[in-house]
């Protein structure tokens, strides 16, 4: 118990060791280079602040659209995933078959030829605009792996549990909710944070159908001021800020929530 109350504090100083060096190793390699740093004009991409007033720059507006995409597509990639472990566990050949077909196209097929797929097939005939292509996408993608982390927890829920809730007149559906799911998402909470973390950086992918998230707000501000450098560690950097506050996040919700189960 003691190693997990530490281990977001050992993992981040890794993880700040790691990029430690990688800042040297580029900040090394455009020394080499002779290239001439120009953080200073940075900022302003970020936000400025004009009469006192607070105003995001393309950055900024970026980030935002990449919050809206992947916090959408993380509620429809886990409502995904819940109904697909259903199916896989469910006594119906036909829904097991059914979470079968979706999981193997899923995850055999890579994130890019879906957003493709998605976009340049599905979103003509079905008349929707690149920003749902893009969440459906990354929802479907997902939410495979998703419905495999919750799937694991729901097995891993001692058979006795489910013979005490039908011993006492509840059913499935009743179960689930009120003695098994509740036990499952603390067991699924870190691989379920992982897989959020991954989303998150998945969602890049999306600047190749011209949807103006993060990344493709960092490409279009390079092609207009030749910071290259400048602007992708800005941008990897506040990537690596979101990934790691969401992490530390659900490690204080894990933390709360292991309390709560030992009172």
């Amino acid at each position: 118990m003691k190693r997990k109350g530490r281990f977001p504090w050992l993992d981040m100083v890794r993880f700040l060791v790691v990029t430690g060096g990688i800042i040297f190793l580029v900040l090394r390699g455009a020394a080499e280079l002779n290239y001439n740093w120009q953080w200073y004009r940075v900022p302003k991409y970020l936000y400025t602040v004009v009469d006192g007033q607070f105003v995001p720059g393309p950055l900024f507006d970026g980030l935002m659209i990449t919050f809206k995409i992947t916090g959408i597509s993380l509620l429809l990639a886990f409502a995904a995933g819940l109904i697909t472990a259903f199916f896989r566990l469910s006594r119906s050949p036909l829904a097991r078959i059914v979470a079968r077909i979706y999981l193997e196209l899923a995850r055999n097929t890579p994130l890019l030829v879906q957003l493709f797929f998605i976009y340049f097939v599905l979103a003509p005939v079905l008349g929707i605009n690149r920003f749902t292509s893009a969440v459906l996408a990354l929802s479907f993608f997902e939410g495979a792996y998703a419905s495999e982390i919750f799937r694991a927890g729901i097995v891993s829920i001692h058979r006795g549990q489910w013979e005490a809730a039908f011993s006492i007149g509840l059913g499935t559906a009743a179960t689930y909710r009120l003695v098994v799911l509740p036990q499952a998402i603390r067991r699924v909470l870190p691989p379920l944070t992982g897989q959020a973390v991954s989303l998150i950086k998945d969602s890049a992918l999306v600047s190749t159908i011209a949807v103006y998230d993060l990344t493709m707000r960092g490409q279009t501000v390079i092609a207009e001021t030749y910071l290259t450098f400048e602007i992708w560690l800005t941008v990897a950097a506040i990537y690596i800020v979101v990934t790691a506050t969401l992490s530390l996040t659900v490690w204080y919700m894990e933390k709360r929530l292991d309390r709560g189960g030992r009172t």
